[in-house]
């Protein structure tokens, strides 16, 4: 068996963001990407729910983590 590349791959939405916010926290989460699920009342919930209807701002995301692992 074949191991995926994609260093996204099995990884899950909610475990990204949880990473990211224990990482950066909400306010500097949301001074990284300015969305409003991050600016504004922001919770895990919510953001995951607007992230899964929203590819821009879930490549965004993506995109923060992996320079995230990169460190």
């Amino acid at each position: 068996m074949e191991k995926s590349k994609d260093p996204l791959h099995g990884v899950k939405l909610a475990d990204i963001l949880e990473r990211l916010v224990a990482e950066y926290g909400w306010d500097e989460l949301g001074d990284r990407i300015r969305i409003n699920c991050f600016t504004h009342d922001p919770s895990i919930k919510s953001s995951l729910k607007f992230l899964r209807r929203t590819p821009w701002a879930r490549a965004k995301v993506e995109k923060l983590y992996l320079g995230l692992l990169e460190k």
